[in-house]
């Protein structure tokens, strides 16, 4: 654990652990089960949390159900938001004949001004009117709490909104003095084109202690953990066609992985490392992904510091609490709905106490049938996406003091850019590794 030992610095130690345990699928078995049962854990989750809530909000007004309805009647309906969307694509428009002539979606975003929002629970479903409640922020799959009545023509006017909130937070560790690091990085893409090999090898040699002086020296021995969110390697997408595949391109199949191996286990040699799958590795496609397979990682995978971990990833290292995907939840929010920036989307989906909303609708996940493993129950203190385009951070409170620092984390493979968080006060600053040289 030396990082020089000429000068004989020590790297600072943590305490980790690991609480993926609700990400794994191990004893869950596939028996043609229907994504509606995943719903119906939800809406029971959030509504059991819900109404907790209603006595601090509107105590005075009842509850009924969407049967339950009277015109003119107020009341509040706990209940799952649908979104229909003019412009969502549909696998039956690849069969339908007639065809527009101008296209209709956009290449990165879906929604529409006529977009329409419904609430459903299990008596029924009504559709929903009023200006408090913008079709453009929410998507489908959030369970929230509506204080509306019917109208005449049996929709639903709504006048206020009850979200779930930030989850509770267990108090951020006393401030100990010592600056501990946490290195985030993603989009590595190792064996893509666009990938410097150079700068990753500089992002290792940084955090192993062997770049700069002894100064520089003596904060990468502060770096206590290294977290990799997704997108480790990049494989030739011809080569992945069905067919049985030639030595040459057998090799050509495995040499990103081996390469990125070498690099890993220079880093699990002195410093703790967390890999996370992404949508671009070799691993399931659906939410949870399980983790990156060991022997994958023979190099790495010697050293016991070396973890690959499921994404979402939780784990706790001194008692601060980190949560984060490698950035599938985050790029479909985008798609259908609309914020200001990246930092805006991770902000709803702690207030909707929801990692992944718009999953199983757009976005794939297991098909569970008593639990939705996406429930944020305890708030974290850090709250990390991967693969995004730029480095964003922004540090939130909630209503009851909930301290939470959001962290987009750039691609590294195209902007040489890696994140660094103090867990002393939650900190944190970009790192870049440029790779030109003056003339």
């Amino acid at each position: 654990m030396e990082v020089d030992s000429e000068n004989n610095l020590q790297r600072k130690q943590s305490f980790y652990q690991s609480t993926d345990e609700s990400f794994e699928i191990q004893k869950e078995m596939y028996r043609g089960q229907q994504y509606s049962q995943i719903y119906f854990a939800r809406l029971h989750l959030m509504r059991t949390l819900l109404y907790s809530l209603l006595p601090h909000w509107k105590p005075h007004v009842p509850v009924c159900t969407v049967l339950g309805l009277e015109e003119s009647k107020e009341c509040i309906i706990v209940g799952t938001l649908y979104k229909h969307m003019k412009l969502k694509p549909s696998i039956l428009d690849e069969y339908s004949k007639e065809r527009s002539s101008t296209p209709l979606v956009k290449p990165h975003n879906f929604v529409h001004a006529d977009d329409q929002l419904v609430l459903e629970d299990e008596s029924g479903r009504v559709k929903l009117r009023g200006a408090m409640l913008i079709s453009s922020v929410y998507v489908t799959g959030i369970v929230v709490a509506l204080h509306a009545k019917e109208t005449v023509g049996g929709d639903f006017m709504v006048e206020d909104v009850l979200e779930a909130g930030l989850p509770h937070q267990e108090e951020l560790p006393r401030n100990s003095g010592e600056d501990k690091y946490v290195v985030f990085v993603s989009g590595l893409s190792v064996g893509s084109s666009s990938s410097d090999p150079l700068q990753f090898q500089l992002l290792v040699d940084h955090i192993t202690g062997h770049l700069g002086d002894e100064k520089e020296q003596s904060v990468a021995a502060q770096i206590v953990q290294v977290v990799i969110a997704g997108n480790s390697v990049e494989v030739p997408r011809g080569l992945l066609n069905g067919q049985n595949l030639a030595s040459k391109d057998q090799s050509r199949l495995s040499e990103p992985i081996k390469e990125l191996d070498i690099l890993l286990a220079q880093i699990a040699a002195s410093v703790p490392v967390d890999i996370m799958p992404g949508p671009k590795d070799p691993a399931n496609f659906s939410l949870p992904q399980q983790p990156l397979h060991r022997c994958l990682f023979p190099g790495s995978a010697a050293y016991n510091i070396f973890r690959s971990c499921t994404n979402p990833h939780s784990f706790e290292l001194d008692d601060v609490r980190f949560l984060g995907t490698s950035g599938q939840n985050i790029d479909d929010l985008e798609k259908y709905s609309e914020a200001n920036d990246k930092l805006e989307f991770l902000e709803r989906t702690l207030r909707w106490r929801h990692l992944a909303p718009t999953a199983p609708n757009t976005l794939g996940c297991y098909p569970f049938t008593d639990k939705d493993p996406f429930f944020i129950e305890i708030c974290p203190h850090v709250y990390f996406v991967g693969n995004q385009d730029k480095y964003e951070t922004r540090l939130i409170k909630g209503s009851e003091g909930q301290l939470v620092r959001l962290i987009c984390i750039p691609r590294f493979g195209e902007t040489g850019v890696a994140v660094v968080l103090n867990t002393r006060n939650l900190e944190c600053h970009a790192l870049s590794f440029g790779t030109q040289f003056g003339t």
